[in-house]
């Protein structure tokens, strides 16, 4: 009897790797992607079979271990959300050079509408840029299905494979039909030394036969089974007719909106494997007087099909405004797109108004932002550089406390920058797993300098942005710091609450007045995982 689950996106992916013969998944977490690594972390197959499964310093470290993993002959997993694939281009680009032993999957969460991000990137660029296989799947059963061909696509080429999702997807729920438990790889490390090793002569040699698999990666794409063209009897049956109408090209969980709203006799391209399969594009084209391209993101099919059918055939998408060229994709806009009505007798919906996030009630980032308010009023010229985290909502009032916020680690750097123009004070706040992500490297810079900069490490135990997850640096911020070279009279760690603010302006106003690099750590435990703790003590009782 064939084994049903009702998985949301992101679980979906997981198990399909557990079932595939999984040994490792490297992760930094991030929303929309985070509930890939925390359903292996819980899985009891996993444990039994040893699955590698902890959280990384960042996206760059996750990758170049899966590699390694993948070095030694077993399967391995990257998990990330979109602004994450910048963080590892380096290693991810480079893999494709190298190759791969065993397979090796790179999944990219991306996240239009910008729900919990900075951009509206598109991974999918990534992947053409490399060179490598991509995959997207449509729905949660693709998303499990997928994940298993992944693997063996990427054991096949001997490349890794970027599979994307994006936010709907990934944190939706559909049943899905399990398939079998597939055995782990055993350890067989590669002998090929010389692909591993970058130098330029094998780097060009390994460049060449990177090139010459991009049209075995093509045929792949053409016939892979997602990769479907659905061109109804009526228009096989009378061209001219449909020759006069409109086609859709969908890919990704843009297929489900087209089906779901879709007028009967239109043909469809339906896109889940890329690069974009030329044959089944022209085919469709024959069909059709124009095109429709229903992409979640950016216009990365519409370009590649103006291209593949030129400028004199009419391409419908994001580029021509028949779809917005920023946010997500919805069933309104979708069917809009397609001359048709998706209300389907339901009622419209209710548009409740937006309640802006804020900071837990007595989470101790509040008396840190309080303390900096009242510090920094006493000087005009102050500018507080914010960084990524759950603390950025000190942007928002009542506190109004940020004065930037750009990526992962750039509020010191930024504060760094200012203060080499001569902006005084220049104050950096971070979180602990943000300075472990990327801030690290940006203090040993204003060290080296000496930069009058103050850097405020606000460390609640946790990632507390994503769930709670663990935070690589944690009980280590005071020995990273003075290994970086921080001075011991300038680092200082402090308790925010209310009873300490004397204390903490005092340290805040001495440290400002220093020429030179500060540390103040406020350390407090994050309310939402000291709440969980407290919960589970009294139900263990």
């Amino acid at each position: 009897m064939t084994e049903k689950k009702l998985l949301l996106g992101d679980e979906a992916v997981a198990l399909g790797a557990l079932y595939a013969g999984l040994s490792g998944v490297y992760a930094y977490p991030g929303t929309p992607s985070t509930e890939i690594t925390e359903y292996i972390q819980q899985s009891p197959l996993a444990l039994e079979r040893g699955v590698r499964s902890r959280w990384c310093a960042n996206e760059k470290t996750a990758m170049e271990a899966a590699l390694g993993m993948s070095y030694a002959g077993k399967r391995a997993l990257v998990c990330m959300k979109h602004v994450g694939m910048n963080v590892c281009a380096d290693a991810f680009v480079n893999a494709a050079v190298t190759g791969v032993k065993g397979g090796l999957v790179v999944l990219a969460a991306d996240d239009p509408s910008m729900h919990s991000s900075q951009n509206e990137q598109d991974s999918r660029f990534y992947g053409k840029f490399a060179m490598v296989p991509i995959l997207e799947p449509a729905s949660q059963q693709e998303a499990f299905d997928l994940t298993a061909e992944a693997f063996r696509l990427s054991e096949a080429l001997r490349l890794p494979v970027l599979m994307r999702l994006v936010t709907r997807l990934a944190h939706s729920r559909a049943a899905v039909e399990i398939g079998p438990v597939r055995p782990q790889n055993a350890l067989d490390p590669d002998d090929e030394r010389t692909r591993w090793v970058l130098l330029p002569g094998n780097a060009r040699r390994q460049y060449a036969l990177l090139i010459g698999k991009q049209e075995e990666i093509a045929a792949r794409a053409e016939e892979a089974g997602c990769n479907s063209l659905e061109i109804p009897r009526q228009a096989q049956d009378d061209k001219r007719e449909t020759q006069e109408g409109l086609g859709v090209i969908a890919a990704g969980i843009g297929y489900n909106y087209v089906r779901e709203i879709l007028p009967a006799g239109v043909p469809v391209l339906k896109i889940s494997q890329y690069p974009v399969p030329a044959a089944k594009l022209r085919t469709i084209s024959t069909q059709c007087s124009r095109l429709l391209v229903v992409e979640d993101g950016q216009p990365f099919v519409e370009e590649q099909v103006r291209g593949l059918l030129g400028p004199d055939y009419p391409v419908l998408g994001r580029l021509t405004g028949a779809l917005p060229r920023t946010g997500e994709l919805t069933p309104d806009c979708v069917a809009a797109a397609l001359g048709a009505d998706c209300a389907n007798g339901l009622p419209p919906a209710v548009h409740l108004a937006p309640r802006p996030p804020q900071l837990c009630q007595g989470c101790g980032h509040r008396d840190v932002y309080t303390a900096l308010n009242r510090v920094a009023a006493e000087f005009p010229g102050a500018r507080i550089f914010g960084d990524i985290g759950c603390y950025t909502l000190g942007a928002l009032p009542p506190w109004r406390a940020i004065d930037s916020c750009v990526d992962m680690g750039a509020s010191i750097t930024m504060a760094k920058g200012a203060a080499d123009a001569g902006l005084r004070p220049a104050i950096a706040v971070i979180g602990d797993s943000t300075f472990t992500h990327s801030g690290m490297t940006g203090l040993l810079d204003a060290v080296n300098d000496r930069s009058a900069i103050t850097v405020i490490i606000s460390d609640n135990l946790t990632t507390a942005m994503t769930g709670g997850q663990d935070s690589a640096g944690t009980h280590k911020f005071e020995a990273i710091c003075l290994a970086l070279g921080v001075e011991r009279e300038h680092l200082h760690v402090v308790e925010p609450l209310p009873k300490n603010m004397d204390e903490i302006t005092r340290i805040l106003r001495e440290e400002i007045a220093y020429e030179g690099v500060s540390v103040i750590i406020p350390q407090r435990e994050c309310m939402q995982t000291l709440s969980r703790k407290l919960r589970q003590k009294k139900q263990a009782k």
